[in-house]
């Protein structure tokens, strides 16, 4: 059976061999004896299975049949797409409760037709975390909340590689590591809150005061904040406060129901996201056709199109040309999913920042996960970084980055174990501190010297053309994920980015550092 049919099921043949090299029979045992008693709790939860409607789940496996696509993909493109008429009834309904009630039905039901039975994971978080929430004071709460929440989403990651060792299968976890967000970010919201409201913010508190929550929301409103239909499948996951802004009104409307300022349009705010979405998803579908990084007929288990005896054959230049390809039309399949969620966000206002205090509109900027043409074309890694998987970024930025102190390590250590246990994501992320040496020393003695202030000079073409060249090649094995197919990769490079990198740093260190100008 498919895995979104159950709550979990075994590995496979090939999943449980692999695992069977890398871990002791005693521990094997262990694991199996915890997930035989998980999955021993399915019959509980089955019939609360109940939001998708039979003659639906037909007409998708029909529709399968008759385009040749698995019917897990059908399920999640068509739950993106319903995202929208969704959108326009949440649009037209009357703010308060009924929209927070809609939103956690709605959120519910795709969650249900797109993962089946595993989406009582989604609810068991958030209810344990609402008690939680409830019983605990707001100081304890924004620890326990964050450590509950990454402990599931990492046994959750830990289950899935040891079933299904290297597969690309859709399960909860996808939507659990948004939920994790979410939560992780209320808690301490409502920290913040609390401190503002007994006067002792700290410095964190200050800088987040805009979405500071001083209440915990009723169990409605917050179960329609973790189930948002338009936020459910691919994000973002954006703060508590926009959400319930946008569901009560007070986004668009003061206490006397007048409107803050002139209320913009949000058609093309909507139409944008959404036709750009369709144009990556054609532009994913065909590319990675063409250049396929991975083995189409057997990705789980065939050895990888970069590292076959066929690829090795050809010039460094030709496989590196390939894999340049291959990885730039990998990412259309995440602007395809965050562009989509964007405009199903916008379309009831969600993604609408409000208005200053001159009425004026701020923009829509609340939903807007990903810039394409600025990551595609970014000068230096903290430019890239910025651009993409914004609300990622802004969630590592507050919530743990100022919450530590400013510990990078705290930082790309949470992202990492977010992101799960493969060696592919830690070889990435343990390689990106290099660039981000060379990219400070180059801005401390070359910048200086040769930057004319253009945005589109030739020492910033320079710049992102290497930006491009050498993360295209530390990003490899956050795809590949095994270590042996990473490594494998990297040799046949003859490791060359980082060599570039120590070469890079050692000649331009010992350079001498450019004088500041007078003003």
């Amino acid at each position: 059976q498919r895995v979104n049919n159950t709550v979990w099921r075994f590995r496979e043949d090939e999943a449980q061999s692999t695992m069977e090299r890398i871990l002791p029979e005693a521990a094997q045992a262990g694991i199996e004896k915890l997930i035989e008693f998980a999955y021993s709790f399915e019959p509980y939860f089955a019939p609360t299975v109940v939001l998708v409607p039979s003659f639906i789940k037909e007409a998708v496996v029909s529709l399968s049949e008759s385009t040749g696509q698995d019917v897990e993909t059908l399920e999640y493109l068509l739950g993106m797409i319903m995202c929208y008429p969704l959108g326009m009834i949440m649009l037209s309904l009357p703010h308060g409760k009924v929209k927070h009630l809609f939103s956690f039905i709605l959120g519910a039901f795709l969650l249900q037709f797109t993962i089946g039975i595993q989406w009582i994971h989604q609810l068991i978080s958030s209810l344990a975390v609402y008690v939680m929430f409830l019983v605990l004071p707001a100081k304890t709460a924004k620890t326990l909340v964050p450590i509950f929440m990454m402990a599931y989403i990492t046994a959750g990651h830990l289950h899935r590689q040891y079933i299904n060792y290297l597969g690309w299968d859709m399960d909860f976890t996808g939507p659990q590591m948004v939920l994790t967000m979410k939560l992780y970010s209320l808690a301490y919201n409502l920290y913040d809150g609390d401190l503002i409201n007994k006067g002792k913010e700290d410095r964190a508190a200050k800088k987040c005061a805009d979405v500071a929550v001083t209440s915990l929301p009723g169990i409605i409103e917050f179960l329609g904040y973790t189930f948002c239909f338009a936020t459910v499948l691919a994000g973002p996951a954006y703060e508590y406060k926009f959400y319930a802004n946008a569901c009560d009104g007070s986004l668009l409307y003061d206490k006397s129901g007048k409107p803050k300022g002139k209320i913009p349009s949000q058609v093309w705010p909507t139409v944008r996201p959404l036709l750009c979405s369709l144009a990556c998803l054609g532009i994913f579908v065909v590319g990675t056709g063409m250049y396929p990084l991975l083995d189409p007929s057997d990705p789980q288990n065939s050895t990888p199109v970069l590292i076959t005896e066929k690829m090795l054959a050809k010039p460094m230049y030709a496989r590196y040309g390939y894999s340049w390809l291959a990885l730039f039309f990998i990412r259309f399949k995440y602007y395809f999913a965050w562009m989509n969620a964007e405009g199903a966000n916008n379309i009831w206002y969600a993604g609408f920042e409000g208005f200053d205090a001159k009425g004026d509109s701020k923009g829509w900027e609340v939903s807007n996960n990903i810039d394409v043409i600025q990551f595609e074309t970014a000068p230096n890694l903290k430019t890239l970084s910025s651009a993409w998987n914004k609300k990622t970024a802004n969630w590592l930025a507050k919530y743990v980055y100022i919450r530590t102190g400013g510990s990078l390590f705290a930082t790309y250590g949470m992202s990492a174990f977010w992101h799960g246990f493969y060696p592919g994501y830690y070889i990435f992320f343990m390689s990106v501190p290099i660039i981000a040496f060379c990219e400070r020393m180059g801005r401390k003695k070359l910048t200086p010297r040769f930057d004319n202030g253009q945005k589109w000079g030739p020492y910033a073409i320079v710049c992102r053309v290497f930006t491009s060249m050498i993360v295209q090649y530390m990003i490899q094995p956050f795809q590949l994920l095994a270590f042996d197919w990473a490594f494998t990769n990297w040799k046949n490079y003859y490791f060359a980015g980082h060599i570039a990198c120590i070469i890079f740093y050692l000649a331009v260190s010992n350079m001498p550092t450019p004088k500041k100008k007078e003003a």
